[in-house]
């Protein structure tokens, strides 16, 4: 049987992806797997495995960017295979994990995972801002006495 006669009996993986400054996550998500076989090359993951069931699970990503292969790990848990590829250029955002804008039926965005990178330096900006605040009160000097507090009796309060 020819690759292409054999890769037609095959079926895509359902697939989550999310982003991130440095890396790019990507959920196979199969059940029970076997036979797991992934290849993470600088434009492309390829992907495969056997289900309990032993129906096969291909897919072959062409990816939006450049990943580095020797710093891309998978590991395999009993619901699903995840992925994490360094990305060549992090400093940019993947508007999707493919290099063609098609809209795929198995691939979605893990919206659970998924951090908007504005939101993100938003979020530093605030910490920054606490601890500046914090900074400056500290350096007001002493905290006002307290001695006349306990002038009262107790039992006018």
């Amino acid at each position: 049987m020819s690759e292409s006669a054999e890769t037609d009996n095959r079926q895509p993986a359902k697939t989550q992806w999310y982003d991130r400054k440095n890396y790019v996550f990507v959920e196979f998500c199969v059940e029970d797997s076997k036979d797991v076989d992934v290849k993470i090359e600088k434009y492309r993951l390829i992907f495969s495995c056997k289900t309990a069931d032993n129906m096969e699970l291909y897919n072959n990503i062409e990816l939006f960017s450049k990943v580095e292969p020797n710093d891309s790990r998978h590991k395999c848990s009993g619901r699903s295979i995840t992925l994490f590829m360094r990305k060549v250029d992090g400093k940019k955002a993947w508007p999707r994990l493919t290099k063609e804008k098609t809209k795929l039926a198995w691939l979605t965005v893990d919206f659970d995972n998924w951090k908007d990178w504005h939101d993100d330096d938003e979020q530093m900006i605030d910490l920054e801002h606490y601890a500046n605040m914090l900074k400056e009160l500290k350096n007001t000097g002493p905290p006002p006495a307290m001695d006349d507090l306990d002038d009262e009796p107790l039992d006018s309060v």
